[in-house]
């Protein structure tokens, strides 16, 4: 249970880091939307989450001895990636900033990223809590 607690605060963690990462790159994509030639980036995280889940990720472990290490799912080092979003383009100087999109995106990165937190807070709160045994 207490590993299981851990676990998921590591998940936490990666998840808030990228929707930092997140926020930082919309905020680079806005303010080079004047910039010609720039293309924009976004982040993947959820989808290569999905796949360390799904056992998709391209690793299998398998446990030899009752006294090796379970590899299950509930830990994650998966990170997001900054991937350049090249193959558009807006408008004719060959920006692709779409501000519309990325303002839109920001504000559903704020709520991800403040759910997060919360998040976070509780679990921290479920520990306080039985520390002091209540």
């Amino acid at each position: 249970m207490a590993m299981g607690m851990f676990n998921s605060m590591t998940n936490l963690e990666n998840g808030l880091n990228a929707a930092w990462l997140r926020n930082s790159t919309i905020l680079n994509n806005v303010a080079n939307v004047d910039t010609p030639n720039f293309k924009s980036s976004g982040v993947e995280f959820e989808s290569l989450y999905k796949n360390m889940l799904n056992g998709d990720d391209g690793f299998q472990a398998k446990q030899t001895r009752s006294t090796h290490m379970d590899f299950g799912t509930g830990s994650s080092d998966v990170e997001g990636v900054v991937v350049k979003r090249d193959s558009t383009t807006y408008r004719e100087d060959g920006n692709n900033v779409d501000i519309d999109q990325e303002m839109t995106d920001f504000a559903k990165n704020v709520i991800y990223y403040n759910a997060l937190l919360r998040k976070v807070n509780g679990q921290f709160s479920q520990m306080k809590s039985a520390i002091q045994g209540q």
